[in-house]
Order: structure tokens, then sequence, then C-alpha cells
């Protein structure tokens, strides 16, 4: 009964794009009896740098009821295995590494010979412990191969997706709206707060009044609900986070569409490849202390090939960092709001849908009171930060010393004691993965995906030619490994078809 007396009668999100329309419909989902509306501008702009998914966009779509065939072509969406990261480490060999998402094929099979090697190339042995040849999702994104296998194949492969940010902000729309969201197309002028603190109305451009129950701030850097009405605090990651800009290109598909996103390092930053239907989304991150948008767009289009093309570029600025409060009175920031890491591991969806089911789950475990909310803000700044530092590693482990960036970058001081203990442990612990697990420091990442990185980088010492081992004992295991994967291989079937069957 007193939950029934405490639940909100009406949310109001203010804001539109994916992180609002995710809101919207994972809201009238979960609580089908109560009033959402969602007010937008007309102007609303797509920041373009959403264009690739982890898994969680898969977790989010299930949550909603919606099949793969329901809207990828819908919304130029192609599938997703993992990234490719080139240029990132100058170690011969290294020069290219993937970052696969999970599969239970690895985790059970390949991933302990992986460690293993890992190990013994730590002690000097002359081993392979280059990640590309543990995983199946390495093999699938070469073989330009989809991650949906046969029925008879008996094990799980998570995946991801490249999308058209506009058109997925498109279907959700229609989707929310069909299950009874109220769409309200207007500019918000002015947040009206009570006498408690809490907000109570927002106003529009044309005078209209918007009362709600609770309010979820979905708009975007400005944050015009929690950061600026109920002054919440934002914690830069300046420090240790250099991007703070990009420029945005599209250039022709190729075919056979490939099934993972590429990332590039440049000069004073990295370029995205994302593959869609029609189209390659294309875009380079920077720091601007280190190079100027005319600067960063010539370099663009030299690397894409695009110098005499016409094709307008796109700039954008990013506010990296998070709030120090996501849930503060009855307001909830959700995307840009509440904060953003840079794309390189296409993390924003993954948060955004995070917050939203955390929140659902709080909000009613405390029966639509605060009781949780402390608890619910730590979780989601734990989210923030260990994300924050998987994406810092990239920086502080990159091998190349050719540009003040790059060596700044691997010089930086201001990176936290987590992460300084991770790298401490791939250099010293003889058992990394163990450590991970017994110290609880993957936070958002697996011990593979550090390893992933780190190995594929080359972060090894010297080999000692002197170091005896069974050769063909290793060799005999990795012939087995490469052959489990190959016959694995057999189950999928390649990209483009399954486009085409979509």
């Amino acid at each position: 009964m007193q939950q029934a007396q405490n639940k909100p009668k009406h949310i109001l999100i203010v804001g539109g794009g994916t992180a609002g329309w995710m809101a919207a419909n994972l809201l009238v989902t979960q609580w089908p009896d109560m009033a959402v509306t969602l007010v937008e501008s007309k102007d609303i702009g797509i920041i373009g740098v959403g264009e690739g998914s982890t898994p969680h966009l898969k977790l989010f779509f299930d949550a909603i009821g919606v099949a793969d065939k329901d809207w990828m072509t819908a919304c130029n969406a192609t599938y997703k295995n993992g990234i490719w990261f080139d240029n990132w480490s100058q170690i011969k060999g290294h020069e290219s590494y993937f970052h696969p998402f999970a599969a239970q094929t690895d985790d059970v099979f390949t991933v302990p010979l992986f460690f293993k090697n890992i190990r013994a190339r730590m002690q000097g042995l002359d081993v392979n412990a280059h990640p590309d040849s543990y995983f199946l999702e390495t093999y699938l994104s070469e073989q330009v191969l989809g991650p949906l296998p046969a029925e008879s194949f008996p094990f799980g492969i998570a995946y991801g997706y490249h999308f058209d940010s506009g058109l997925l902000g498109q279907f959700l729309a229609k989707h929310a709206q069909q299950k009874g969201v109220k769409r309200i197309i207007g500019n918000v002028t002015d947040v009206l707060l009570g006498n408690s603190g809490n907000i109570s109305a927002v106003k529009l451009d044309d005078h209209t009044q918007l009362n709600a129950d609770f309010f979820i701030d979905c708009s975007g850097f400005n944050s015009l609900l929690l950061q600026q009405a109920l002054k919440v605090e934002f914690s830069s990651y300046k420090d240790t986070l250099f991007n703070d800009a990009a420029v945005v290109l599209p250039s022709e598909i190729t075919t056979p569409t490939p099934v993972a996103t590429r990332s590039t390092a440049l000069t004073n930053g990295w370029a995205w490849q994302i593959p869609l239907r029609n189209r390659f989304g294309n875009g380079y991150v920077y720091a601007s202390d280190y190079t100027d948008a005319s600067q960063a767009e010539t370099e663009l289009r030299q690397h894409l090939d695009l110098t005499e093309s016409d094709v307008e570029a796109r700039h954008l600025k990013m506010k990296v960092g998070r709030v120090t409060k996501h849930w503060q009175q009855n307001c909830l920031a959700v995307g840009l709001s509440q904060g953003f890491i840079e794309p390189l591991e296409a993390t924003a969806i993954a948060l955004t849908f995070n917050t939203i089911a955390q929140f659902i789950r709080c909000f009613e475990q405390g029966q639509f009171t605060h009781q949780y909310q402390d608890a619910f803000n730590q979780d989601i700044n734990k989210r923030f930060d260990g994300i924050r530092d998987y994406v810092v590693c990239h920086y502080k482990a990159n091998q190349r010393r050719d540009t003040n960036y790059w060596r700044d970058n691997a010089n930086n001081p201001h990176i936290s004691d987590k992460l300084k203990h991770i790298l401490h442990l791939w250099q010293h612990s003889p058992d990394f993965a163990g450590e991970m697990h017994k110290q609880q420091l993957m936070g958002s990442y697996q011990a593979k995906s550090w390893a992933c990185m780190l190995a594929g980088y080359g972060i090894f010492p010297a080999k000692n030619p002197q170091a005896q081992f069974d050769k063909h004992l290793y060799q005999h295991e990795l012939n087995n490994v490469h052959d489990f994967i190959r016959r694995c291989g057999l189950n999928f079937t390649a990209h483009q078809a399954l486009l085409q069957n979509l």
C-alpha cells in the first residue's frame, strides 16, 4: 500500500535523442500504469559519436521486447563483434589487435591458454601471446562472419551493433509512443523548484508549463535540470582523458560490410570507422590542446583519402567527465546530461541502459522513495570511473612516442590508484588474471579485456633466447586452439547474408 502511495503518477523526460527515448521505452515497459511524457526540441541535434554499441544495446532491446529484425533495417544497422585497434603500438608484430566481446567458447576453451602463454611470455619465452590467436570473435571478424551461430551450436556469443543514431532515435520515439508515451515538441526555458527543493515543473518557450512528479534530464551536455537547476557538481576527467573534440565525415561503404569497428591512432588522437548498411561513419577524436579543428579535419581527410571531396565535415565538442550525483531530489540524469566518456569503447549506450535499469530497481525496492539514492549514485559513479580507467589505460599504456600527444599520455601521472595497481600487476604478477579476480579489480571489464589491450600492445619483456620450454607441446596446444576456433567458425553465416536476411 505504501508503495502505491509513493509511486509517481507522472514522469516527464526533458530531451529526446537516444538517451531520452531509451528512458521512455524502459519506463513505460516497466511501469505501464504510469504517465510518461517526453518534451524535446524540434531542432535537436545528434552528437554523431554514438553509432556503435556494446552488447548492452541487445539487452535493452530484449527488455522492451524488440527483435533485431524489427529495428536494424530501419536504422541502417549492422552487427559488431568487437573493435580493431590499429597503430596504438609501434612494437613490431603488435601494430594491431582485436578487442572481442564475450563468448562462452573463449572463456571455456581458449582463454586459459591465452593466459598461460602470457605468463610464459612474461618469463621471456618465445611464445605467441598476441590476443588475435585466441578468440573466436577475432576469427569471425577476419572472415567477415556475423555473430549469430547455427541453432546446433551450443555456445552463446555476445554482440553489439553499428547504427545511425538519428534513425535509432526516430525508431525508439515511434515505439515509445505506440506504447503510450506522450511526445511534446518545445524548448524548455525555465525549471521551477518547489519549497522542498524538488523540481515542480518546466516552462516552454510558448509559456506552456509542464508539471510532473519525477523528472528525467536528457538535455545533453547543458544538463538543464540536474546541473543547472539543482546545482549538482560536474567532475571532469580532463586530467586523464585529454580528448575534448571530434570531427565527423561519412564515406562510401565497402562490400562485404565489416563486422567490427576500427579505431586507428592518429597524430593527436584516434579515428573511428563504423560500418553501416549505407555508409561508413568516420570521425577523429582529438585533444584541442594539441591541434585545432582545421588541422584535425585535414588529417582526417588525408586518413580517409578524401582530401578532394566536397563532403562537409561536422565539428563537435565533448564535455568529458561525470556528475557527482546522477539522482538528486526528484530528478535523474541520463545520457550526456549525467556524463560522457569519449567514444573509444562505445560505452555511452551501456551507461545509459545501466543507469535507467538500476534506477528502476532501486526506486522500486525503496518503495518509490529516496531510500537507495546514495547507493545508486555510488554504483553509477563506480561504473563511470571503471570505464574511465579502462579507456585511460589505452593512452597510458600506448606504445607510440612520435608526438607530444602520445608522449604526454604515456607519462601522465594523474591516473587512478586502481589503474596504477593493474599496470603493476601486469608487469610483476605471475598470475595476472587470478590477481585481478582475487582483488576485484576488473570493474566494467573482465581480466581478458585488460589482457587483450596490454598483450595487444606488446607490453612484454625482451625475449630470452636461452629460455628452455617444450616447443612441441606449445605448438601443439596453439594448433589445437586455432583448429577449434576454425571449426567453431563453420557454424556462423557471412555478415552480408545476415543483413540481407533481415
